[in-house]
This record gives C-alpha cells, structure tokens and sequence, in this order.
C-alpha cells in the first residue's frame, strides 16, 4: 500500500478486478451431476443471459433445491455492477495488516456490517453480519482470468453473531474453464464440517453450451 492510495481506492481497485460476466453475456446449459456420500443425482442446469437459473430432472426436490441454491450464489459473484452503485455511499478506514501482507479495511454505512481485507488487487477475506449468524469467507486460492481473478479454493466460517459460537464451516474448491469469451464453473467440491461431521458435495458440470443471444 502506497501512501497516496487511500482504503477506498484499494477496496475499489480490487472490487473493479473480480472477474464478472458482461452485459453480453447470452448464458448457457449443461449436464449436472451431483455426489453426496453415497448419493449420485444427475439433472440439467440452465443458466440464462438475466443471469436467472433453473435446475430440472433431479428426482428429489430437496436435492433439486439445493442445487439451484447453491447455483444462485456462484451466479450472484458473476453480476457486474458498478463500485459507485454498490458502495458509492460507504466511507472505508483501514485496519491492520496481518503476517501475510493483507490489509484490512473497515467499512461503514454497509447494511450488512461487511469488513474485508485486501491482498494485492484481490479481496481475499469478506466478513459480513446477517441477523443473528456472522460468517468470514477466506480465499486460499484465485485464478486470474486475464479479465479479473475468480477465487478458486476458500474458507467460510458461521458463527452465532451474538455468542460467537461455531455453527458451521466449509471449504470450497473450484475448477472453471473458458467457454467462448466467458469462464464457466466445471468443478465444485464442497466440505462441510458441523457438529463434528464432516460431508463432502461434488458438482460435475458437463456438456456446457452457450446459448444463441436469441435462445435467451
């Protein structure tokens, strides 16, 4: 950190240099199959160019459900949307560096209570309060895209907000591959850990096509 780079020009450079889809973007399909212990699911995802998501063919709803889920969330990171627009009415301070050369920056007039530290250009810890649960995310891992970084191995931590006890955590490691002009999610592998037990999740995404801008 430079002594004329202020935290809300560091926080903005690393927020301007994720990697997110454009306004171009048409969507796209694919095969799914999802492994759970001993469970294998297999459906179809369809993703569009509103960034909208629907899941089908996969008998149990419950699964069915979760997948559309946890597709909504790696969609969410995907939005382009303008720094101003999203945190044009914060103020940022920064905090302290830790022993990796992050440096943490405070935010105020966020609705959720985020704080987040910064690694170079990256965002590399995100911490929010949301009601009664706080959760941290860490990123381990990034790919730079040539176009922005896409974290690919990360930490999530929830804890009772009030108590701080430990309600769960996961890790997350993530494969993508370019389709055409976008990357697109391949591989997911998901760790969940609570109350000593340990599930892995596995999404394997297949025959990924995108979509005619007319199909959309």
């Amino acid at each position: 950190m430079t002594e004329q780079t202020n935290p809300r020009d560091l926080f903005r450079a690393a927020y301007e240099n994720r990697y997110t889809w454009d306004s171009n973007f048409p969507g796209y399909r694919a095969e799914l199959q999802v492994k759970q212990g001993e469970e294998t699911y297999t459906g179809q995802i369809h993703i569009k160019g509103d960034l909208t998501v629907e899941v089908s063919g996969i008998d149990q709803e419950e699964v069915q459900q979760s997948v559309y889920t946890q597709l909504r969330d790696i969609v969410t990171h995907r939005k382009r949307s303008k720094f101003e627009d999203a945190h044009g009415k914060n103020s940022f301070s920064a905090g302290e560096s830790d022993d990796t050369d992050a440096i943490e920056i405070l935010v105020k007039g966020d609705a959720m209570g985020s704080n987040y530290k910064i690694r170079g250009t990256e965002i590399c810890q995100v911490s929010r309060v949301m009601g009664r649960m706080a959760f941290t995310i860490d990123t381990a891992e990034s790919l730079d895209t040539g176009e922005g970084y896409v974290a690919t191995r990360y930490h999530v931590v929830f804890r009772n907000a009030q108590t701080n006890d430990l309600i769960r955590e996961l890790d997350f490691e993530d494969n993508y591959e370019k389709f055409g002009d976008y990357y697109l999610m391949t591989h997911q592998v998901i760790h969940s850990k609570e109350n000593d037990t340990v599930t892995a999740t596995e999404f394997n995404f297949s025959n990924i096509k995108l979509l005619e801008p007319a199909m959309v």
